[in-house]
């Protein structure tokens, strides 16, 4: 799945640029062939000035006054021999050319950053040379933005597409792990069932009554991790428990299989009523997978402790452990499926944790801090 998106990202990534290459040496080629037509437009504009005022025939006008009245998108300003406009200006904003007095000074400066003027001799003797200075037509300028636009169009539609395949993905990443886990389920369900057949007989022998009763807890555990996969994929039901109690009797739990030198402690502000929206068994599994974890960052000595805090809006659960902390490499990727850094897991806790605290309690599980003195993981449940 992973590579498949991979080779998506890089198939659409060869087709973006050959996209928006072709387009911007094409319009780049477009926009040298407009600038040097309408360089020769505005240079024929001004030899037919020169003509308009240095011939008489009637008909050398008229053509003069045809070429002249023909541009009509080719901002043209005029300046005198000192390079000061003369205050004659062609295709420039009417109400500026009236009521601004440095609009066309402005303008030439504009110009002059566009393209080189081009000179009329007014006179020899004197010698008097005015300039014409002119700027991009609203075509050439259309073109010459042209491929940003495109590129911004190509790289929103491949920004969508990604959006699209990972939405797809994610969602059938979902299924997936939906589906294997009721499947877990349903095949933990028959070996269950047939365990408690023999229990049942077992306790029926005499002298076997203690190990009957230690194997029935192990048969209630597989009963629990059982109810755990089902759940996954389906909408949970919450009820309202009180969280200092479920928190002590996972860690009870988990205390009892945990080393001695592993100090566990549970600090919920004097409070021993703080009553939250959950489901029992998956909320368990949450806390048992950052207890574990915890463990596991320790290697048999330490202290995990777990704060539970009563706010107006929220109740807040810190799991801190004086571990060896995570590396900043691997910060982003704990909660990914199948990231772990164990010889042996899957690397599923985290994910299935996140997924239960997020998704079906919504709520938040993140990592607070984490350094070379230990890992805290956050959970906050809205209230």
């Amino acid at each position: 799945m992973f590579r498949q998106l991979f080779s998506w990202r890089i198939g659409l990534a060869f087709v973006a640029i050959i996209i928006v290459s072709g387009t911007v040496f094409y319009s780049q080629y477009l926009a040298r062939k407009i600038a040097t037509d309408e360089r020769n437009k505005v240079s024929v504009w001004v030899q037919s000035l020169k003509t308009r005022a240095t011939t008489t025939d009637q008909s050398a006008i008229n053509l003069t006054n045809i070429i002249t009245s023909e541009n009509k998108d080719i901002p043209i300003v005029e300046t005198d021999e000192n390079d000061n406009p003369s205050g004659q200006g062609l295709n420039l904003d009417s109400s500026l050319l009236k009521n601004d007095t440095n609009y066309l000074r402005e303008k030439v400066e504009e110009f002059k950053t566009q393209h080189e003027g081009i000179e009329l001799v007014i006179s020899k003797d004197p010698l008097i040379i005015n300039k014409y200075y002119y700027g991009d037509s609203k075509l050439l300028q259309a073109i010459r933005y042209y491929p940003l636009i495109q590129l911004f169009i190509v790289a929103l539609f491949i920004i969508i597409t990604l959006i699209a395949i990972a939405t797809r993905n994610k969602s059938t990443q979902n299924q997936v792990w939906a589906g294997l886990a009721k499947e877990a389920a349903h095949q933990l369900g028959t070996p269950i069932s047939s365990l408690q057949g023999w229990i049942e007989i077992l306790k029926e022998s005499p002298g076997n009554e203690k190990i009957a009763a230690e194997m029935s807890k192990d048969i209630d555990r597989l009963e629990l991790v059982s109810d755990r996969f089902g759940k996954i994929g389906s909408i949970p039901q919450l009820e309202e428990l009180n969280i200092v109690h479920q928190l002590e009797e996972m860690v009870a739990y988990i205390r009892r299989r945990a080393p001695e030198k592993v100090n566990f402690i549970i600090d919920s502000g004097g409070e021993t009523n703080i009553p939250a929206m959950i489901n029992a068994h998956l909320f368990d599994w949450v806390i048992e997978n950052l207890l574990k974890n915890a463990l596991d960052a320790m290697e048999g000595k330490g202290a995990i402790n777990i704060k539970i805090k009563d706010d107006a809006a929220a109740i807040i659960i810190d799991v801190k452990d004086s571990g060896k902390g995570i590396s900043k490499q691997n910060m982003i990727n704990v909660f990914k499926p199948g990231f772990t850094t164990k010889k042996r897991g899957w690397g599923l806790g985290l994910s299935l944790s996140k997924r239960i605290i997020e998704q079906y309690h919504q709520g938040e599980l993140f990592v607070k801090n984490s350094d070379a003195k230990g890992t805290t993981f956050r959970i906050i449940l809205k209230k």
